[in-house]
């Protein structure tokens, strides 16, 4: 049996911009992503706390340093610039490997900036 565990997680990071006319997924700066071991084409789950829309996508990464959280294709539709929003991602473990497994999770401020690890 496996379980599904949380692998990482971007804690209040603020949308920079949305792009409608794209295939769809969501750019994160590089440097946020290796923060918590997003790798590209990994599949995330975005909470909006602005309006609690939740979807599911894909991430690319963005220009490193930019702290860009760019909302692509349909889920434009559901979240927008300047909200805030939390990314997660998640893991299957043998449940012997969940008990010593620790996701990585940071806070962010309004900047996409680390503000606190919390794991």
């Amino acid at each position: 049996m496996l379980l599904k565990i949380l692998k990482s997680k971007l804690h209040r990071a603020r949308v920079t911009d949305a792009k409608l006319h794209y295939a769809g997924s969501v750019a994160i700066d590089s440097e946020l992503m290796e923060s918590v071991g997003l790798v590209p084409y990994e599949s995330v789950m975005i909470a909006d706390l602005n309006n609690g829309n939740r979807l599911e996508t894909y991430v690319v990464p963005a220009e490193a340093g930019s702290r860009d959280i760019v909302i692509m294709g349909a889920a434009a539709n559901l979240i927008h610039p300047k909200d805030i929003v939390i990314i997660f991602s998640f893991t299957f473990l043998t449940p012997e490997e969940a008990k010593e497994f620790k996701p990585k999770v940071v806070a962010l401020n309004d900047n996409n900036d680390i503000e606190k690890r919390i794991s």
